[in-house]
Formats: C-alpha cells, sequence, structure tokens
C-alpha cells in the first residue's frame, strides 16, 4: 500500500513550516533583492543576525476570483448634476484608481508586508549567487566522495514512494493476458460449440447443459487471475555514483603595517571576515591560510590574524613570497584550486611594487584560479599602479578600491559573483 507522509508541525508562534517553506520558494527574487538592502545597514558583527524582511504589498498579492453580477442592473445615485444619460465620463487621472497605496479619501490603505526570517535564511540569500570562480572538479576522494543519484530503470522492490504505476500495470496486463490466453480460447470455442448446439433441435438438453457448465468453469478460471500481483510492482530504480570533488586553498594576506591605521585595518578585516563566513558556509573541502605582512610575513591562526596587534614598515612582497613557498610546499598538484584575497593601503617602495608584480605575473598567477586585490585607500599608490599593470595582462585577476564600510558588501559580490554557465576553468 503506498502511504503519504505530510508534516504538519508548526514552527514559532504555530506557523506551519510548509507553507513558509512555500512562501520562501515563490518570493525567492524578491527577498533576495531585500537582503541586499539590509546588508548595507549592519555591521559586520551583526552580518549573521536574522532581520525583518519587507516586501511591498503588490509582490505578494494572489489573484482573487469573485462572482459576477451578471444580468442587467440599474440603479439610481442621488446627487449628480454634472451627467445626464449617454454622457461619456473621462478615466480618473492615475490608471483608474482614484488614488495610491499611501493616503487615500476614505483613509484606508494597505501597509507593507513585514516578515523575518533566520540567522541560517539570511546567509542563504545573502552568498546565493556568488561562488569562487573558476573552481573546477579535480579528484575523486576515497574517504568522503560526493555522490550523484542517477535512475538506472526499474526493479521488482523497492521504495513505495518509487512505484512506477503505468510500468506496474503494463506488466500486470501482458500477465493476465498470458495467463489467461488458454483458457480465453477454450472458452471461445465452448461458445462457439453451445452457440451450435443450441441450433439444433435435436440437440439433448444433458449435452447443452454439460457445455454451459464448462464454460462457468472457464469463466471462473478467468476470474481467478489476479488484476494485479505483486510480481507486477516495478520500482524506480536509482543508484548512486561518486562525483569528483573540488579541492581549494584560499590564502588571505592583509598588510598589518604602520600606515595602516585602525580604520583602514577595520575595512581590511571587516572585508575578510565575509570572505572566511562565504567559504565555511559554501565549501567544506576548503583551507584558508592566513598571512600577515609588515615588512616580513608570517603565517598565523584566524585569533592572530583578526585580532593581533603587531605592527611595522612595509614590504608587500614578503607576503606573495610566503605565500608561493606554502604553495610549493603544500598545494603542488592539479587537483588543487588555488585562491588569493590581499588587502593592503598600497602604500610600498617602488622597488618592491615591481617585485610584487614580477611575482604575480611570473609565479603566482599561473598557479592560481583567480586573485583579487583590495586596496583600502582612494588615493592612488605605486601598488596600485603596478597591479593595473598586471591586470590588463592577466583575466584572473582582479581588484578594487573600499574607502567606507558601505563599499565592502557590494566590491565582495563583485569579485565573487557567479561566472556565466560555460565560462568554464582557467
Amino acid at each position: 500500500m503506498l502511504h503519504q507522509v505530510i508534516d504538519r508541525r508548526l514552527s514559532g508562534k504555530n506557523k506551519s513550516i510548509g507553507n513558509r517553506e512555500r512562501f520562501l520558494r515563490r518570493y525567492r527574487d524578491q527577498i533576495r533583492d531585500a537582503v541586499r538592502k539590509a546588508v548595507g545597514d549592519r555591521s559586520i558583527r551583526d552580518i549573521e543576525q536574522g532581520t525583518d524582511i519587507t516586501l511591498p504589498r503588490r509582490d505578494v498579492s494572489e489573484p482573487v476570483f469573485n462572482h459576477g453580477s451578471g444580468g442587467i442592473r440599474e440603479s439610481v445615485h442621488p446627487g449628480n448634476r454634472e451627467y445626464v444619460k449617454g454622457d461619456h465620463i473621462p478615466r480618473p487621472q492615475g490608471g483608474g484608481g482614484g488614488g495610491g497605496r499611501g493616503a487615500s479619501p476614505d483613509g484606508q490603505s494597505e501597509d507593507d508586508f513585514v516578515f523575518r526570517i533566520s540567522r541560517e535564511e539570511f546567509m542563504n540569500y545573502f552568498f546565493d549567487d556568488l561562488a569562487l570562480p573558476r573552481l573546477i572538479r579535480t579528484q575523486l576522494l576515497a574517504d568522503a566522495p560526493e555522490w550523484k543519484t542517477r535512475r538506472a530503470g526499474f526493479v521488482s522492490e523497492g521504495n513505495p514512494t518509487s512505484l512506477h504505476v503505468v510500468r506496474s500495470m503494463r506488466v500486470a496486463l501482458g500477465r493476465r493476458i498470458a495467463m489467461g490466453s488458454d483458457a480465453r480460447a477454450e472458452l471461445r470455442k465452448a461458445e462457439e460449440h453451445l452457440a451450435f448446439l443450441q441450433g439444433r433441435p435435436e440437440t439433448p438438453s444433458s449435452e447443452i447443459d454439460a457445455i454451459k457448465a464448462e464454460i462457468e468453469q472457464l469463466r471462473a478460471r478467468l476470474a481467478r487471475v489476479p488484476f494485479l500481483d505483486p510480481f507486477d510492482l516495478r520500482f524506480r530504480h536509482r543508484v548512486r555514483e561518486p562525483l569528483p570533488t573540488s579541492k581549494a586553498v584560499m590564502f588571505c594576506l592583509m598588510d598589518v603595517s604602520g600606515s595602516m591605521d585602525e580604520a583602514r585595518k577595520d575595512l581590511a578585516k571587516r572585508f575578510f571576515i565575509l570572505l572566511y563566513l562565504f567559504l565555511t558556509r559554501h565549501y567544506e573541502r576548503t583551507d584558508v591560510i592566513f598571512i600577515r605582512h609588515h615588512t616580513q610575513a608570517a603565517e598565523v591562526t584566524e585569533d592572530e590574524f583578526f585580532h593581533a596587534t603587531e605592527s611595522g614598515g612595509t614590504v608587500v612582497s614578503s607576503a606573495l613570497v610566503l605565500m608561493n613557498e606554502i604553495i610549493r610546499e603544500r598545494y603542488m598538484g592539479s587537483e588543487w584550486n588555488i585562491y588569493g584575497a590581499q588587502a593592503s593601503d598600497g602604500d610600498n617602495w617602488q622597488q618592491d611594487s615591481s617585485k610584487c608584480r614580477d611575482l604575480l605575473d611570473g609565479k603566482l598567477l599561473p598557479l592560481c584560479r583567480y586573485f583579487a586585490y583590495v586596496q583600502v585607500a582612494d588615493e592612488d599608490q605605486n601598488l596600485w599602479e603596478e597591479y593595473m599593470r598586471v591586470r590588463d595582462a592577466n583575466t584572473n585577476f582582479a581588484m578594487q578600491k573600499i574607502v567606507t564600510p558601505a563599499q565592502i558588501f557590494p566590491v565582495f559580490r563583485d569579485l565573487f559573483k557567479k561566472s556565466p554557465a560555460g565560462a568554464g576553468a582557467a
């Protein structure tokens, strides 16, 4: 027997989980736009909290069907001093409604629809259309592979929810035809013989009765053939196949030199916090390497990267050299997707800036799927000028400026937006 299970559990405030999920699917685009507008008014530390989403009433309105009045109706409206029978009344200004959604002549209006989404829903919508650029699946993992389910024909045993009704009835029909073919042939001959005997007056009644008894037995024999037998049931068969999985590493390079004041460091940290949240939520097998640098670069832990107070001069190339060494030591091989994200104010020695360009062009970018540079200062420093030459020569290098906290989210979305289908890997 086929069973259907309906989850009627209620979420908070006696609201149906199923209804909420249908609502979120139906208005996915409107909610995504509302989330993007909401993130501009909150700080990084509040990014993972839920929020109230406001949707215009026109976007969530549902069609309503009413019975028309019908027939011929006449009515008298007292107080008419302008029109007589046959006059054409002009259309009201504003599309026929006579007023907007705001104030109305009778003092009635409709508010926008407001509801609250949870922390998980907010983050899912915020990162919905973002992805690591040029990420490719490179290998099959033996310890924890990813699986894909595909159809593999039909089987005679399975879950009731996988029952294929049409195929089962087709098998049952073939079985009934095969099992009853002999009996139907004998029944047809017996009925023809009975008709022949009944057409002869001299045929004894006992012989006719015997033929009739035989016909009843054959019909009973056909009636015993079951309409649907458990043997007839066919279920959709699905098999799991291992999928190639992606292995990626993200290098986070942050300038902590003396020219990076607290405001600029705060902008850089906010950008990397957002990047870290994005990676940990969407990519399970992604290593994150944190590198801080002034005159010297060092690989640090996550806590040290965001909270250490060490500072000094500026040698940006030290971070790129360390990144290259770590790649050569740990992440060489075609199975790794290598990414880099660098934040600096751009203040650097002229000779060292040209060295940074050579390191990117000659060593790092040939190994990287994508490298993003964010300058947390508005003025064009020598490092910015050198990196512009790198950007013009490499399609997997991007650079942006962040001057105010309000620019963090738009820049982040621009750097890590999903590529069009078919953009492919490098």
